[in-house]
């Protein structure tokens, strides 16, 4: 069973025990698949841009995840990038819930370090770009 990849990466980075820093540093404005506009920053948004599936594995898919990192200012949201990397270290079937059923995470890879970027769109947004493989597989009792 394949779940909604995006709602269980969002209920672990909602999870304030899970989650202590990325709590901490942007509370519950945490987005998919973009940041809304006129958003409180800072923010953290994010949305699956591919992966993987192993056929030999069914029921275990690694999205790859980009994760938007944003701030007033570049070193706001450097800090959204290290809060997410921090909570990100040493995973190893980490249990999520959403709805009724359990899922798995169990691991995640980072696959791009943070990137500075400063939107042209938005003079006043700043923000840094990761990547990270996620592995996710489904508890069915």
């Amino acid at each position: 069973m394949i779940g909604d990849t995006n709602a269980i990466i969002r209920a672990y980075l909602a999870d304030s025990t899970a989650c202590p820093n990325i709590y901490a540093t942007v509370g519950t404005r945490i987005y998919c698949p973009r940041l809304p506009e006129k958003a409180v920053l800072p923010a953290l948004a994010f949305f699956t841009r591919g992966g993987s599936a192993n056929p030999h594995i069914p029921g275990m898919p690694s999205p790859s995840i980009q994760y938007d990192c944003w701030g007033n200012s570049m070193i706001d949201a450097r800090g959204v990038y290290r809060a997410l990397y921090n909570d990100f270290q040493s995973i190893q079937n980490i249990s999520v819930t959403v709805g009724v059923i359990t899922y798995y995470i169990k691991s995640v890879i980072e696959e791009v370090q943070g990137q500075d970027m400063q939107d042209m769109d938005y003079p006043n947004y700043h923000r840094v770009i990761a990547f990270f493989s996620v592995m996710i597989q489904a508890i069915v009792d």
